[in-house]
């Protein structure tokens, strides 16, 4: 999929078959995350690919229908670099754009995540330096959402506002 249309049809989804998802492309979702813009290049992440049904279960208390994802992608951040929230916000866009060009759905679970992250990083193992940013459930989609963006016209301006 060109990478236009996959931003066009990129949606959250969270909905899943339950069918796993080859390592190749975990790797390649991960992979475009890896390649996202980062403040002085400091590249502060690091993922945490978990496909293991048990773990998958035990992370769901965030989200209950993450039960059904084919892998749930940890992002953990380094707070050190100024910019972590900015550079993990660009690899995790990445990586949603990338799953949706090679025809997955997925979604950004920061919300249910943050309140959980001390849980969530001992279960992980992530060192207490570390912050877990968000976690991204990864699957088949049973259903892909049609939301409606807001018209061009509606949020774009030349010159001034």
């Amino acid at each position: 999929m060109e990478a236009l249309e996959a931003i066009r049809k990129r949606r959250s989804v969270r909905s899943y078959t339950g069918a796993p998802i080859p390592k190749e492309d975990l790797e390649t979702i991960v992979d475009a995350g890896r390649l996202a813009a980062s403040g002085s290049n400091k590249q502060p992440w690091e993922f945490i690919v978990v496909t293991e049904r048990g773990m998958i279960n035990q992370l769901k208390v965030a989200s209950p229908w993450m039960d059904k994802a084919g892998a749930i992608i940890a992002v953990v951040m380094d707070p050190v670099s100024r910019w972590w929230l900015e550079d993990g916000a660009a690899a995790v866009e990445n990586m949603l754009i990338a799953a949706t060009a090679l025809g997955y759905g997925s979604c950004w679970l920061e919300g249910y995540t943050l309140p959980r992250e001390e849980e969530f990083k001992a279960l992980l193992g992530i060192p207490k330096a570390k912050r877990l940013l968000t976690l991204v459930p990864i699957g088949v989609p049973a259903e892909w959402p049609t939301k409606a963006k807001k018209p061009l016209a509606e949020v774009l301006h030349w010159e001034k506002y």
